[in-house]
Parts: structure tokens; C-alpha cells; sequence
């Protein structure tokens, strides 16, 4: 079954809101761990706009299924991985200004790049992940950059699924089988809900790990955490 892991993030963004510590967000990771996510996702940025860098050490402790760090690779966040030792580090390309991911990694243009910090992360048996969009050359450059996994960015998905499912997945359904012959595993995420989810599942062959965090957050508000997870878990 594929996994989800939830994404925090939002709920580091109501406390910051205030200040202080309400929500608490390690009891908020310790609850989505007990009522069913297969692993914690946060985000930090050099904003500290909603998970801080103590945060991501706060929440190491508390681990008890898998722990996701995405995340620009500067010098801080990299010797941040490194100190951490998540079982999963996702490399995304946004810059410090960038409200939300928007856009995968050019696997072409920065392939040295890529490969030399993959290499660093794997020295240290830190599973890797490329964020990538659902284009056949991005696919095979994440291949030739060394990473063991791509995050398909599934935004375009999102967006034309009300429209079109058919289409809207076509590129991803492509890719994915593109992905599964070059031996590379399949994680996806972005604006996938309780909408577009199960669809997704069910086309993308051998995906291994869905990372939801605003729509999952967001629906919690209506019909609680602990049901909002089984909810998501069930479509998967």
C-alpha cells in the first residue's frame, strides 16, 4: 500500500501566528503517527515562517514511523540533514522567497549539482528524493543524478482532475512507468486532497509515498485529525 506521510507544516503556521506554543506541533506529529500516518513531512525555510530549525530537531525524538525533511539545499539545511539523519531527505528547488513549491528540478542543467549533494546525503544512508515534474528528460537526469527516489509534483494533476482525470494523469501515468524501468522509486505530492487521491493511486504503478499537508490540514478543521488521516489512508 502506498504510504502517506503528513505534512505539518500548516500547523507550525497557526502557532507562529501567535507565538507560543498552540497548537504544539511534536504532540501534533506524536497524534498523526498514533491515529495512522506512515511518516511526518515538514518543510523548513530560512524564514522560519512556519517550522523552525528547532522544530526539526524537536521532532526527531518522537519518530516512530518515518521522518521527511524537504527542503532547498543551502549549506545550513544540508549540515542540518546531516545532524538529523531523517530517513528521507527531498530535494526541492525553491528559493527563500518562494511562497510554496512550485515547479520541479531541472535534472539536466543542475545534474552535477545534484549529484554531488545526493552523494553527500547517501554517504550517510539518508534515502533521497528529487522533486521532479512529469517530464520523460527530468525523469531520466533524476536517474543519472544517483537519487533513489523522484517526488512527482502533482499540481497540473490537481488542477485538471475536475476537469479531465484522463488527461490531467496522462503524463504522470508515463513517467511513472519511465521511472519504474530505470529502477527509480516513486513518491508524489502537491494540492493532492480527498478529491484527486485515490485516482492517483490507483494509476501511478509502485508509487511509494504520497506527502499531504494543506488540503490534509485543512479538512481536519471540519472532520477532525484523527478521522481526516484514516480518511486519506482509506483511499490509498
Amino acid at each position: 500500500m502506498t504510504k502517506l506521510s503528513v505534512n505539518i507544516n500548516k500547523i507550525a503556521t497557526i502557532r507562529n501566528a501567535r507565538g507560543g506554543n498552540t497548537p504544539n506541533l511534536v504532540k501534533a506529529a506524536i497524534n498523526c503517527q498514533n491515529f495512522g500516518a506512515d511518516g511526518i513531512t515538514i518543510h523548513p525555510r530560512p524564514d522560519e515562517r512556519h517550522i523552525t530549525k528547532k522544530d526539526v530537531y524537536d521532532i526527531k525524538p518522537i519518530i516512530t514511523t518515518e521522518y521527511n525533511i524537504e527542503g532547498y539545499p543551502t549549506e545550513d539545511f544540508i549540515k542540518m540533514v546531516l545532524e538529523i539523519r531523517p530517513d528521507q531527505v527531498t530535494l526541492v528547488p525553491d528559493g527563500p522567497n518562494v511562497l510554496t513549491s512550485c515547479a520541479g528540478w531541472d535534472t539536466i542543467k543542475f545534474q552535477d549539482y545534484l549529484k554531488e549533494i545526493i552523494s553527500i546525503f547517501k554517504e550517510k544512508s539518508v534515502r533521497t528524493s528529487i522533486f521532479v515534474d512529469p517530464v520523460e528528460a527530468m525523469i531520466e537526469g533524476a536517474k543519472n543524478c544517483g537519487t533513489d527516489r523522484i517526488e512527482l509534483y502533482t499540481e497540473d494533476y490537481a488542477k485538471g482532475y475536475s476537469t479531465g482525470r484522463e488527461k490531467a494523469i496522462a503524463p504522470y501515468i508515463e513517467v511513472a512507468k519511465i521511472a519504474n524501468e530505470l529502477g527509480l522509486e516513486i513518491n508524489a505530492g502537491h494540492d493532492l486532497s480527498l478529491e484527486n487521491l485515490e485516482y492517483f493511486a490507483k494509476e501511478i504503478p509502485n508509487l511509494k509515498e504520497v506527502s499531504i499537508g494543506h488540503a490534509l490540514i485543512s479538512d481536519s478543521i471540519y472532520l477532525g485529525l484523527e478521522n481526516t488521516i484514516q480518511m486519506y489512508k482509506r483511499l490509498l
